[in-house]
């Protein structure tokens, strides 16, 4: 599918979804936008947007936009790897210095979900 086309099938498929409930976190230079929307069978699902204004060359602003869509039958999975992934962020906190495939080893495999790359 051209990217057009996707835009054009995303754009469509928000159209005939209904805003239920919105909550907007403003973050820095970014705001993100939480949305949860129905489906016309009245199934609930979310919306997360990242927004970001820029400034163009002739002073007028843009915003960048990044959408992604988070199903029901996904939000257990997708707030265990959040909350995971949040929390090495915190209790680590700073990037460790890396030094090739070595390092990885030495980690060991604990740290990663078990994803089959081939899978995908």
């Amino acid at each position: 599918m051209h990217n057009d086309d996707y835009q054009d099938a995303s754009n469509k498929f928000e159209r005939s979804a209904e805003d239920v409930f919105s909550k907007p976190v403003r973050a820095g230079k970014r705001t993100y936008f939480f949305d949860v929307k129905s489906t016309r069978g009245g199934d609930f699902y979310l919306t997360i947007t990242e927004s970001k204004r820029k400034v163009e060359r002739d002073g007028s602003f843009t915003y960048d936009k990044h959408k992604i869509f988070l199903y029901k039958e996904d939000f257990e999975k997708f707030s265990e790897g959040l909350s995971e992934v949040i929390g090495y962020i915190q209790r680590n906190g700073t990037k460790p210095d890396y030094n090739g495939p070595e390092k990885n080893e030495e980690r060991g495999t604990e740290d990663f979900s078990g994803v089959d790359f081939e899978e995908l």
